[in-house]
């Protein structure tokens, strides 16, 4: 039998699978339907602004009624109508309806994160957001995998039928993941709560920096980068190993995030050269000669990436009280959804007035903004917002 870390580590895995198996075909989907970049945009960053509306709200009444695992079975029945939406009616539309709920369906990522932390002594939550992180990057990985000769032999729109059938496995096994019935007499949550968090400078920092992470990596990876591949040639099989080039390193990558290079480098340190390398690469895509070089900036790319951002999840609720927990990382994955809504449609509308190189490059520019940012702002190194208490 199934020990509860290693169920809940699958479930996760069939969550992001079901919601990244067709993203490397997406946009040259759309765009095939006759999407221009403003509108491919707007259905890329539509995942991002669900989730930034709804994560605050669902991590305050996650914490008010101290349950997270129903709100894990509701995403995953979400992405299941989500998907097969588009694969009974293929077209724009439906394409950004579908990828606003998927991300109604991602607001649920709070409760993962947060439930799976709770398995682990609270010295260890970066180690268990590297794990989780990882698991999410390996669902992403055989998402991508297998979509590609989805989409290679049956067509695209399969692809939308292979997530709801992820989506339908991780909806059963959800089912019998182990969450604890904690027994406190903590106090009601109370909305000041949220003012502690609007008030500590170490959570807003962090939330900032995830959001220029998140506005990077959804303008290129998971956003405009599969084009730039379409125009030299690629074909679908081979946008999913563009996209697999960026994911695959993040699978180890994520966890020796807070293991390895936490340890030797620091927290400062880390995320200052993850966020140098996420900038450069961002500038040089575009002018990419080849898909074998993409899938080499590609690589590098997700190395970067996931020095980041599992890093400054981790930092978001190190030494948090549990009945705060789930609320600031909704704070957090709100914040940082901003970038996922702002990031596409920057991109998608400079790149319809002034070309795809040029939004790139624009794109580039909040990597040294964050780089600005952790050098004059800094991270709490080691302590984050331990001041938290549940009041």
């Amino acid at each position: 039998m199934l020990n509860r870390k290693t169920l809940f580590c699958i479930v996760t895995g069939l969550f992001w699978f079901s919601l990244y198996a067709y993203i490397p075909q997406m946009t040259n989907y759309a765009k095939q339907m006759g999407a221009s970049y403003k509108m491919i945009g707007m259905i890329t960053s539509a995942y991002g602004f669900s989730q930034t509306i709804l994560r605050i709200p669902l991590g305050i009444v996650s914490d008010a009624l101290n349950r997270r695992k129903i709100f894990i079975i509701s995403g995953l029945f979400v992405i299941i109508f989500s998907t097969l939406v588009v694969f009974v009616l293929p077209n724009a539309f439906t394409l950004l309806l579908a990828r606003f709920l998927a991300g109604v369906a991602a607001a649920t990522w709070i409760n993962y994160t947060v439930m799976f932390s709770s398995y682990y002594e609270s010295s260890q939550v970066s180690k268990a957001m590297g794990i989780i992180n990882s698991t999410n990057k390996a669902g992403q990985f055989a998402a991508v995998l297998a979509g590609g000769f989805v989409s290679l032999y049956l067509g695209v729109r399969y692809l939308f039928l292979l997530s709801a059938i992820g989506a339908i496995a991780g909806f059963v096994l959800s089912l019998a993941i182990w969450e604890e019935r904690e027994m406190s007499d903590k106090k009601p949550f109370s909305f000041s709560n949220v003012l502690l968090i609007l008030k500590n400078k170490d959570i807003l920092v962090v939330s900032v920096l995830a959001t220029l992470s998140q506005l990077i990596t959804y303008s290129t990876a998971f956003g405009f980068t599969p084009l730039v591949a379409s125009s030299l040639g690629a074909n679908n099989f081979q946008l999913s190993m563009v996209a697999i080039a960026f994911n695959f390193p993040q699978i180890a990558f994520a966890a020796l995030s807070g293991i390895l290079f936490v340890k030797r480098l620091g927290e400062k340190t880390t995320l200052m050269i993850g966020f140098c390398i996420s900038t450069i690469l961002c500038m040089l895509t575009p002018f990419t000669s080849s898909v074998s070089m993409l899938y080499v900036i590609q690589t590098i790319s997700g190395i970067a990436n996931a020095m980041t951002f599992p890093l400054l999840m981790g930092l978001a609720i190190q030494n948090v009280a549990s009945d705060l927990r789930t609320t600031i990382m909704g704070f957090f994955q709100a914040m940082y959804g901003i970038g996922m809504i702002v990031g596409p449609i920057l991109i998608g509308s400079v790149g319809d007035r002034f070309g795809l190189a040029t939004g790139f490059i624009v794109t580039g520019m909040f990597g040294l903004i964050a780089m600005i940012s952790i050098g004059v702002f800094g991270v709490n190194e080691s302590r984050s917002i331990s001041n938290y208490t549940s009041n």
